[in-house]
Parts: C-alpha cells; structure tokens; sequence
C-alpha cells in the first residue's frame, strides 16, 4: 500500500546581523585599494593585474541581490580577515549549524501542530557541514528529543529538494509516518569575499520542513499534499569548492582560492537554465499538469536573471512576483535553504487546490522539482 504525504510545516532562522551591498562594496573596495598599494611595484612593472573595484550597482545588475543575513558582520567586512569570526565552541556546546536549525525546526514542528513523538526521522540537507561527524541531524535529533533516525546529506544549492524526496518516498512506502528536513546554511563560511565576481552571492539562514502522511480526508491548515517529486544530476566543474579533510594530506594547497566557493558564472548560467526549465516542464507533463496551472513557483534563489529566464521558458511569459516571488533580494543566495524561504514566507497566499513547485537548481549539476497541491 501507497501512502499520500504532506507537507504540513515549514519553519525559518534569520541572523540578527545584516549586510547592504552599499556596506560590502565599501568592505571590498577598501581592501583592493590595500591590495594595488601594497602590490604597485608589481603591478607597475606588469608582473601582476591590479584588482577592480566592485559597486552596488554591478551586484544588483548581476544577481538581484541587495543585502544578506548574516552569522556575523564585522569579520566579514574587516579587510584584514574578510570572513565571519565563529567562536570555536567546546563538544559539550551545541554547533553552529545545529543551533540554527534547531530554532528554524521548532518553528516548523509548531507550525505543523504535530507531536514530537510521531516524528521518526531527521534529515539535514545543506550544501557545507562544519564537521564530518557525528552526523548534524543526529545532534539537531537529540536537542529535539526525536526518537528513531537521522542523517546528513549533501547535494549542494538541491539539497532541500533531493531531501524531500527521500522523505517523500520513505512516508509513501510506509516505512516512516513523519519526518524533519532541515536545512541550516552557513553560506558566508565558504565565500571568497576577496573575490570580486562573487564576494556578494552568499547570506546565511536555515529553513526546515514537516512531511507527514496524509491522514484521510482531515487536513491541517496550510498543508500541501506532494504530488510528485524529480531529479537529475549531471556532473560539472562549473560549480566548486574543493575543501575538505584531505586538505591536510596536500599541504601544498591549503589556504588556496580553489579551497572556496568558485564558479564560471556564464556557462552556469547559459547550461543549468534549459535543464531547469525542461524538469520542470517534462514533470509537470509526467502529471498531466499544464504551467498554466501552477499559482506558485518557489525557485531557487540563486540570480533573479535566471528566475525570469525560467519562468519564462516553462510559463511561455514573464512571470509575476507572486507567482514567482523573491527572496533573494534580501536574503541573497542561501544555498539549499532559497526555494523554502520562498515557500514558506509566499505559499500562505495559495487557496485550496492550488498547484506549486518547489525547485532548486545548483552544483552538480543537480536539479530538484516537487509538485504540491494545497489541502487546507
């Protein structure tokens, strides 16, 4: 026997701390002015290319964004350290990433009105765990007080989708009646904030996500059946971060730029838009569901260039802010946690039976749809 699932609460932490494009271009431009200065000599004899400034104006023209949430600010703008200064914590003290998904998964279990004791399992689904183990989900498990499982997985900017997805399954099969995905992003741990062709993309945030069996014909409030789910992935070096515990084995590259978030813009751009846009379109036709159908499209908040481009292609037309809403503007890039903030701060103007994708695009190249349906 098959069992319908719902998603029937989502939840979300946003730092207190936040950044404007007008204070990171002053951050940055400062350290290039220290950067050309220190390097003139260099750069005067044409041994070395001096580094151009960034502007508001160019970061918004190329992602949308015009500010991000943030762990902390004032070693990301300090141009002697550029990163956010996290205190070690001690292994008595909860983690970072635990800590954070903890509020965002509480305010998901309430949302949801379900019981701590029928949730089985958790999954923390994000694109960098500060630790290799124990695993983050067991930790955010045990402050939680959830009995049966939990694990950790990783599929990058999709990770929220692909968790979904095997939620989806397990509570379809049987094997499990709820669970919580959470999604805790501590995106400017992993930015290159000298790097000017990407030092604005990133914010932090942590989302998470109830799915429970569909318990006949009682639904809960703001609940969406899942209609289906879909993935692909295709391998590409177009998106990378090259860090992890081997770094110790390879002295010879620690500390290097490869160490962080880097990517070739263009071609992400020019190559994951069309397979966006045909997942969505060929999922939709798998369901016998027409784009013109959805009211909601909760993509992930990557480029608000590539959103439009997107709907375009799957819509035939430009879609409108509250069809397809924005968050990114505020929030900037959060990684796995884009396409939930969208969902959970826009899905509550859906009516009953409404139609929406969650959808999330990224390294990978991996690519996630969810087809929901609102219930109550």
């Amino acid at each position: 026997m098959m069992f319908k699932v719902q998603i029937s609460g989502t939840g979300l932490y946003t730092p207190k701390e936040k950044i404007s494009n007008e204070e990171l271009v002053d951050s940055y431009n400062k350290y290039v002015d220290e950067y050309n200065l220190s390097n003139s000599s260099d750069i005067n004899n044409g041994s070395l290319e001096p580094l151009e400034k960034s502007s508001s104006e160019f970061i918004e023209k190329a992602s949308g964004v015009k500010s991000r949430y943030v762990q902390n600010k004032s070693g990301i703008l300090d141009t002697s350290f550029m990163r956010p200064r996290l205190i070690e914590r001690s292994e008595d003290q909860i983690s970072n990433l635990a800590e954070m998904g903890v509020i965002a998964a509480k305010e998901a279990i309430k949302n949801s009105q379900v019981d701590i004791k029928d949730i089985n399992a958790v999954i923390v689904a994000c694109s960098n765990l500060e630790r290799a183990y124990p695993a983050i989900a067991i930790e955010i498990q045990n402050e939680l007080g959830i009995e049966g499982f939990a694990f950790d997985m990783n599929v990058a900017c999709s990770s929220a989708t692909f968790g979904i997805q095997a939620i989806f399954d397990m509570i379809k099969s049987g094997s499990i009646t709820s669970a919580l995905m959470v999604n805790p992003e501590i995106c400017t741990g992993h930015l290159n904030f000298k790097d000017r062709d990407c030092h604005f993309i990133f914010g932090d945030v942590a989302t998470a996500v109830v799915l429970e069996r569909m318990n006949g014909e009682i639904h809960k409030n703001n609940s969406y059946e899942i209609l289906g789910t879909k993935l692909l992935t295709e391998f590409s070096n177009n998106i990378r971060n090259n860090y992890g515990f081997l770094n110790n084995s390879s002295p010879e590259g620690i500390g290097k730029s490869d160490k962080l978030f880097h990517q070739n813009g263009r071609k992400v751009f020019k190559e994951v838009i069309p397979k966006v846009s045909n997942l969505i379109k060929d999922h939709l036709e798998e369901n016998r569901l027409s784009a013109e159908d959805l009211k909601g499209m909760y993509l992930h908040q990557a480029n608000e260039n590539m959103n439009v481009l997107i709907s375009k292609y799957v819509l035939g037309k430009e879609a409108s802010r509250d069809l397809a809403p924005v968050v990114l503007d505020e929030y900037a890039n959060t990684s796995s946690a884009g396409s939930i903030i969208a969902f959970h701060k826009y899905s509550n103007s859906l009516k009953k039976d409404d139609l929406a994708i969650i959808c999330s695009f990224g390294a990978g190249y991996s690519v996630g749809n969810v087809i929901v349906r609102k219930i109550a």
